[in-house]
């Protein structure tokens, strides 16, 4: 026996002995290693000297960089952040990043996925970073709604970033969340400026199919917006101004747990006529009761502004408790004066529209421990939309209103199983109250409908990401259950990403969604002409729950600073009705429930030629269709939103501290409905073509940018200059008829003309 002992206690020495010599020996410094990856994969890191020079790992040389980047972070505490093609940023984890760190299965696939700052992930998924944000045609700021409009699939078919389709859907149904709280107003300048400040704006993700099952309504799309959540333990300010507002936002450390994040912006149009002002008013205003040129004896003076201004409020109580407060508040007000002589006296009087969109939110998250995290989020989401408009001529005043009330509570819980699958799910519970008013003097004439609906929902979703990071397999389900209705809807969600020969990578994504929210035309001259849409909730009648179903399937390849991606899909949306889609003939007045078919394909190629020069193309076809049994005979026509042929090209050249961009963007008219040739006008009214069966002339835009950086008594600066539409040319955006004194006009809306514009920033 103690021959034994001691035979095991020489093992037990050589064993350590061998340990200490031989196998330390092939533990190699860090900085090493990274120079190694530099050659084999032609890349560059940027790093402290400090943060990297006391680490050494076993390292064997890998025929992919990302599984030599993966080797290294399992062994260091170290957090890599690809900036472009061939430069990646190492640093040091911060507490938080460890404390909070779940493994997020979530990977980029593809950086400077348009230009610096925006990324294709292996969810399907694409992310825009503001603070990496480089530059776009015709864009010198981070605009949140108009930059995601670059991305294939992606198009504003009237310029705005209030009626952004998604492939092929209206606006109303994209979700558009701000740090969790769902926001039902997306313009300022009623379109033509996105109300979201993206100066505080840590990311931005947008889906367009295989959506997490977390996420409710958006059967078009998912647009995520979230502020930085973690201490920066720093101060940081800075402001803007350009032709259209000024700006500001500063990040401010109150101790060591606790800090709050401000930022603030308003118009100056009410102060100045800039050139660009005046093209925003031509455009918003061109087809509003503010131009109406019937009204010749009328004279008009108008004033509009528009704020927003939003916090967020940080506290980190322990390592593993956040407590987190977010606040928005939106707002555009138009107010004109008219003034008229009538029977020799003097009349006049004020019209307004005003729009306002409120929300906070509170979020408390726990660690329990290294794999288990729970978070709890209260939200509440106020959105008004009030009209005074006077007629002068008729003595009539009219009075709309649309209120939305949006409360909810939210529970997460995400479990990670090991380093390759995780588990989340969750609970919701919402309650929306919308109401509409219309009042009227003369005759006496009022409406108010109400509705209030509660939704419950649940949902699970497994992750699974191999160790390689070839595949990723994302399943989830969520359930619905409409208490006022009865009613549950399962909405099944899958993404499947694979990479395969070493270059390719196969995507594919489904989902179901559906929602009960969405935006209506009563009449064309609802809310000034300007505001014409309002929100209205589902009743499960004559407004049903609108669904959805989607499947896509594409690949991407990357190799040598080339990109090449394909997407094909085909989506289903149903219990759409008329009045949402905004019909402008034989059908504006009329109360019908269809679904619109939607096939297509978007293409990308993108070429890094070196650090400096950038190009790329992309092309969308789609055939967008409706069908409503009770219209057109029961046969298929063409959507409003059946824009054929997209493509956009853009070049980006970066020389020291100089970027400019230059692009184009060209894509096949919408349709519209012509009058009956041979007989316009049938029984005192419009005769129309069959719907939608004429086409827009192709629509054409060429946009220039650029900015330039540098310092002005030590803080950062930047310059810009941006021309939208540099040719100057008048784009048929849309075309209706209307009937007047028994003859038939034709109303054309234009597009933006030429419009510069001009920032300065500075940071510090």
């Amino acid at each position: 026996m103690n021959k034994q002992l001691k035979s095991i206690r020489l093992l037990i020495v050589f064993l350590i002995v061998y340990q200490t010599t031989f196998a330390q020996k092939e533990r190699i410094p860090l900085e090493q290693v990274l120079h190694a990856i530099e050659k084999q994969f032609n890349i560059n890191f940027s790093y402290a000297n400090e943060d990297i020079k006391a680490f050494t790992l076993n390292y064997k040389s890998k025929k992919k960089l990302s599984d030599a980047l993966y080797s290294i972070k399992k062994q260091v505490p170290l957090k890599f952040n690809r900036i472009s093609n061939n430069l990646i940023t190492v640093t040091k984890l911060k507490p938080t990043d460890r404390d909070f760190g779940l493994q997020k299965l979530e990977e980029v696939i593809i950086s400077n996925y348009l230009t610096s700052g925006i990324y294709k992930n292996n969810t399907g998924s694409v992310t825009i970073k503001p603070n990496k944000f480089g530059i776009l045609p015709g864009l010198i700021e981070p605009d949140v709604l108009q930059s995601i409009q670059a991305l294939p699939g992606i198009l504003s078919v009237d310029e705005t970033v209030s009626n952004i389709n998604i492939r092929g859907g209206t606006h109303d149904q994209n979700l558009i969340l701000y740090d969790g709280i769902k926001m039902y107003q997306s313009g300022h300048f009623f379109g033509l400026v996105s109300v979201f400040n993206p100066y505080l704006t840590k990311t931005i993700s947008i889906y367009k199919n295989g959506t997490s099952a977390k996420y409710g309504d958006g059967v078009s799309s998912v647009i995520d917006m979230e502020l930085s959540d973690n201490l920066s333990q720093e101060s940081k300010t800075g402001f803007g101004v350009n032709l259209i507002n000024v700006d500001g936002f500063t990040v401010l450390p109150l101790s060591k747990k606790t800090e709050l994040q401000i930022t603030a912006r308003r118009s100056i149009t009410d102060f100045i006529d800039t050139p660009t002002y005046k093209q925003y008013f031509e455009r918003v205003f061109q087809d509003s009761d503010l131009t109406n040129e019937n009204d010749t004896s009328i004279s008009k003076n108008e004033t509009f502004y528009f704020y927003d201004v939003a916090l967020k409020f940080l506290y980190d109580i322990t390592k593993k408790d956040k407590l987190r407060v977010n606040f928005i508040n939106i707002y555009n007000a138009l107010n004109y004066e008219e003034a008229s002589v009538i029977n020799s006296i003097n009349e006049s009087s004020e019209s307004e529209l005003k729009q306002q969109n409120l929300g906070t939110g509170v979020s408390y998250e726990h660690l329990w421990n290294s794999k288990l995290n729970t978070i709890v989020r209260v939200y509440y989401s106020n959105y008004d939309l009030d009209a005074t408009n006077y007629d002068i001529s008729n003595d009539q005043r009219l009075i709309q209103e649309n209120k939305v009330i949006d409360t909810g509570i939210k529970l997460e819980g995400n479990y990670t199983i090991n380093s390759s699958m995780s588990i989340n799910t969750g609970f919701q519970f919402s309650e929306v109250g919308i109401s509409n008013l219309e009042d009227v003097n003369s005759p006496l004439f009022r409406s108010y409908i109400k509705r209030v609906l509660k939704t419950y929902s649940g949902y699970a979703e497994a992750n699974f990401l191999s160790k390689n990071k070839n595949t990723l397999l994302k399943v989830g389900l969520r359930n619905n259950y409409f208490s006022k209705f009865n009613t549950h809807i399962l909405e099944p969600r899958f993404q499947l990403s694979q990479a395969f020969l070493n270059d390719f990578r196969l995507e594919i994504s489904g989902e179901y969604k559906s929602q009960t929210t969405s935006q209506v035309i009563d009449l064309q001259n609802d809310f000034l002409g300007i505001e014409k849409r309002r929100w209205v909730l589902a009743n499960n009648s004559n407004i049903p729950i609108i669904k959805s179903k989607q499947i896509s399937l594409g690949f991407t390849y990357t190799k040598n600073n080339l990109l090449i991606s394909a997407e094909g899909y085909f989506k289903k949306v149903n219990n759409i009705t008329t009045r949402s889609q905004g019909f402008q003939n034989q059908y504006q007045l009329v109360n019908a429930t269809g679904e619109y078919n939607i096939k297509g394909l978007d293409f990308l190629i993108k070429k890094q030629f070196n650090n400096n020069f950038s190009t790329w193309l992309s092309y969308s076809y789609s055939s967008n269709q409706y069908l409503f049994n009770t219209l057109n005979n029961g046969k298929k026509f063409s959507n409003n939103f059946d824009v054929r042929h997209i493509i956009n090209f853009a070049s980006i050249y970066n020389i020291n501290k100089l970027k400019l961009a230059l692009g184009v963007n060209w894509h096949s008219g919408k349709p519209f409905t012509k009058p009956n040739s041979n007989e316009p006008i049938f029984d005192n009214s419009i005769n129309y073509q069959t719907p939608n069966s004429s086409q827009l002339n192709d629509y054409l835009r060429v946009d220039f940018s650029t900015t330039y950086t540098f310092k002005m008594r030590g803080n950062q600066a930047e310059m810009g200059v941006s021309i939208w539409n540099l040719l100057d040319k008048k784009n048929i955006i849309n075309t209706y008829y209307s009937l007047n004194n028994e003859t038939v006009s034709k109303i054309d809306n234009t597009s933006l003309g030429l419009t510069p514009n001009i920032s300065f920033r500075l940071k510090f």
